[in-house]
């Protein structure tokens, strides 16, 4: 007799649509308890096994993703600079530039988006500086984010001036360094958390400084 042949069951797939968005779940909670966390207790206190237990996962699962408090503080940093909504703000922004011919309406967009992008991103930076004092890992945390941040401020730079929209005296690193500027989170820090602006008065301030530093003044119309 021949023997019977087994039957083989097909292997299991494991990257099934359902099995990704609860590993896309998770990353989420873990990353809403450990900025939770940071903000309200600050980074020191802040343990990886507290912010495992908020979550029920383990110590490794997060390790494994993150690598470890810094690891954790980049990944809130960059989604942060997302914004709200499912368009990256950093996409919004290029796509502003792209089709945008006025250089006013480009950098009030800027100032619109700043009221966005500031009030998630902002807390989070000014976690990183408090605790780089201290922590190597933070400062050499802080020093990456402030060289990616100046990368797009560069590049935001030289988009206006390639589009002739900069003041002849100004050059495009500077222009960078001005919008880096602007951009700080201590800029966010004096004038909304200590002086209490509203975000449209602090939106309108950057766009109106921006405009100021970056543009050639506007020639006034003879009717006016």
């Amino acid at each position: 007799m021949e023997p019977k042949s087994r039957q083989v069951n097909p292997k299991r797939r494991y990257d099934s649509p359902r099995r990704r968005e609860q590993a896309r779940q998770t990353r989420e909670e873990i990353l809403e308890s450990a900025r939770r966390r940071f903000l309200r207790d600050g980074f020191v206190p802040t343990t990886i096994a507290t912010i495992a237990a908020d979550v029920g996962v383990s110590v490794d699962t997060i390790y494994k993703a993150f690598g470890g408090k810094p690891g954790l503080v980049r990944a809130i940093c960059e989604e942060a600079l997302g914004g709200e909504g499912p368009v990256h703000a950093e996409t919004r922004s290029d796509v502003l530039q792209a089709e945008e011919r006025d250089p006013h309406e480009i950098i009030r967009g800027w100032g619109l988006l700043t009221t966005e992008v500031a009030p998630r991103v902002s807390p989070i930076l000014l976690l990183v500086r408090d605790a780089a004092s201290t922590d190597p890992e933070m400062a050499s945390l802080k020093a990456d984010l402030d060289a990616q941040r100046l990368e797009r401020m560069t590049r935001n730079a030289h988009n206006l001036a390639a589009a002739g929209h900069l003041r002849p005296e100004i050059a495009e690193d500077v222009a960078g360094e001005i919008l880096w500027t602007y951009s700080s989170p201590e800029i966010y820090e004096l004038l909304v958390l200590i002086r209490c602006w509203p975000l449209a008065r602090y939106g309108e301030f950057i766009a109106d400084a921006l405009i100021a530093g970056l543009l050639p003044p506007t020639t006034p119309s003879p009717l006016q």
